[in-house]
């Protein structure tokens, strides 16, 4: 049965198990899943239905949204309803009206996808929502795998001849772009990416959604800077919006008007931690656009190393109180004397200290020493988590690149930018790590 052919089809259901497998659906939902390659039993096979009830299923509550989902030569526009059901969600969806496809000359630029072209679109915290499965395939990706993935787990992004980050221009003014030279994190593929800004019903941003192609030539490496225009702009477009939805995001989670419904307060909380993590990418590319800057310099004084790392454990006590992980500082009456920026020596301190929270386990300790070595202080930070493979322990150090992308936590700039300071201090940071036997990093300042 072709779904399209039904322009006012009233409500359909659906019910799924705990994992996500279609246990029955109604006519046009059974068809529609059949079309894209699903079956009774199987994980729902329409990536944008199964994004919404992964959704709901991690939340515990119900979403709604709309969706557009491909038909053929047609487009769907659905109304999704996702409700969690014991340990399996029920789905309804509405709508089924067909959506004539524009011609090609009128289409958004993102949706204009030459052949063996893979589509792609993210949400707002660009987390991957929709990869189209069969030029997925054929580059070797598990597109159902990648989704709710940050989009930097599919792609490296590569600066281009100017030195920009056009995805970066492209979230800070809402705007679209092309020619972002990007690799596949499987397999190192060059790739181009082209995509259009999504907005929601507040004219938000609300995501992107884009066209990668097998780029034809390998660029010439280019080292990226960012400039400082970009830098203000984004600042300017991003900080006063963001930090709206932390403060009201933490009214919420502190119930400060009211006894309000546990799975909000919790989901409050997730957006608030959300938007902390995107206040700090803004910080983050501020200091990167500083610290790339040609004639780049610090100025250094007498400082104390301990006193600095002291202080940089006080400020993250909180958190490793409420993640039940103990920081052992060193002793008060310890002096080691350094030359450096105090304040950037406390930035970097911090950065390792969290990197360190993140990766302990409840109940693990977080190991802060400091000592003199040679005509060097050193400040070591030490974990018990999983620890660094020696093949990642210079990649880390490197911008945009985690130990794991796939894992909650930073940007992936902040050991880039800790190493740069400690090296325009005239000093360095490393790191020593075995796998499984958790990772000590050390920032060396000159005496």
């Amino acid at each position: 049965m072709r779904v399209d052919s039904i322009p006012d089809m009233p409500l359909s259901h659906a019910s799924l198990d705990g994992e996500g497998r279609l246990i029955a659906a109604d006519p046009a939902l059974m068809a529609l899943n059949d079309q894209a390659g699903g079956a009774i039993g199987a994980t729902l096979a329409i990536p944008q239905l199964a994004t919404v009830v992964r959704l709901a299923r991690r939340l515990g509550i119900l979403v709604s949204r709309s969706v557009t989902v491909a038909d053929q030569d047609a487009d769907l526009e659905l109304w999704v309803r996702v409700q969690p059901d014991g340990e399996g969600v029920r789905m309804a969806v509405s709508g089924w009206r067909g959506l004539r496809p524009q011609p090609v000359a009128e289409r958004p630029l993102a949706t204009v996808i030459e052949d063996g072209a893979m589509s792609w679109e993210t949400d707002a915290g660009l987390r991957l929502t929709f990869v189209s499965i069969d030029p997925a395939r054929r580059l070797g990706l598990d597109a159902l795998g990648l989704l709710g993935q940050p989009l930097t787990s599919l792609f490296t992004l590569d600066a281009t001849e100017s030195g920009a980050l056009p995805i970066l221009e492209a979230v800070a003014r809402r705007r679209p772009f092309d020619e972002q030279r990007a690799r596949l994190r499987s397999g190192d593929t060059r790739m181009l990416l082209t995509a259009t800004v999504k907005e929601d019903a507040a004219g938000d941003f609300a995501g992107l959604a884009g066209v990668a192609r097998v780029a034809e030539t390998a660029p010439a490496p280019v080292e990226a800077t960012i400039s400082t225009h970009f830098t203000e702009g984004l600042d300017r477009a991003l900080r006063s919006p963001l930090a709206r939805i932390i403060a009201h995001a933490d009214t919420i989670h502190a119930e400060a008007e009211g006894p309000v419904q546990r799975d909000y307060v919790d989901y409050a909380s997730d957006i608030a931690n959300a938007g902390r993590h995107l206040l700090g990418l803004v910080d983050d590319l501020v200091d990167l656009q500083a610290v790339e800057r040609a004639d780049f310099s610090l100025e250094t004084e007498a400082i104390d190393l301990v006193d600095v790392a002291r202080r940089a454990a006080g400020l993250l006590s909180v958190r490793a109180a409420n993640a039940g992980v103990a920081i052992a500082r060193p002793l008060p009456d310890l002096r080691v004397p350094a030359s450096g920026d105090f304040r950037r020596a406390l930035q970097i301190m911090v950065n390792l200290i969290g990197n360190a929270l993140r990766y302990s386990a409840e109940g693990g300790v977080v190991s802060v020493t400091v000592s003199r070595s040679g005509d060097m202080a050193e400040a070591v930070v030490a974990d018990q988590g999983k620890g660094i493979a020696p093949e990642d322990q210079a990649r880390i150090f490197e911008k945009f690149e985690r130990v794991d992308p796939s894992e909650a936590g930073g940007n992936g700039l902040g050991l880039y930018i800790a190493r740069r300071l400690a090296r325009a201090m005239g000093g360095d940071l490393g790191v020593e790590s075995v796998p499984g036997d958790g990772a000590r990093f050390t920032l060396s300042l000159p005496i």
